[in-house]
């Protein structure tokens, strides 16, 4: 039975591939790989290869993109460093924004904020969380403890 979905390119090589389905967290290999490359973002119809099933197939891609996750010198929003004052280091808190997107805030120890940063940018489950959003670009800003991600319409 074919698979519609939304799915995370987490590896990619010259003659398969692996995808994470960002709603249900499914992994899927692909026995070919029809040129994706790790970290796009596929909105692709796919199914099963029997006889066992275990490995897909892409039946059809519908989208392809890629969104940058990036550190911008920007200071956080005043709508951030507000939430921020107002929770617990280690919190985070989730706005959604108007129009489409959401804002993370997270408060991390002053010393730990370019940790914290870098680890966002790094983290798979931002660029997940951003397919899942339909979003464009994914915007870290960051002040003294505090981490804001901003997952932003193009």
């Amino acid at each position: 039975m074919p698979k519609e979905g939304t799915f995370l390119v987490t590896h990619a090589d010259g003659e398969s591939a692996t995808l994470r389905d960002v709603v249900d967290a499914q992994v899927l290999t692909l026995s070919e790989n029809p040129g994706f490359e790790e970290g796009a973002v596929v909105e692709a119809t796919v199914a099963a290869e029997p006889p066992m099933e275990v490995t897909y197939e892409v039946v059809e891609v519908s989208a392809e993109r890629t969104v940058p996750v990036e550190r911008t010198d920007l200071e956080p929003t005043t709508q951030a460093t507000e939430l921020a004052a107002d929770q617990p280091v280690g919190e985070v808190t989730t706005v959604e924004r108007a129009g489409e997107g959401e804002l993370h805030v997270l408060t991390v120890p002053e010393d730990g904020t370019d940790e914290a940063a870098e680890d966002v940018v790094a983290d798979e489950g931002t660029l997940e969380r951003a397919a899942r959003l339909g979003v464009d670009r994914v915007e870290v800003r960051t002040s003294d403890g505090v981490v804001s991600v901003r997952y932003l319409p193009d």
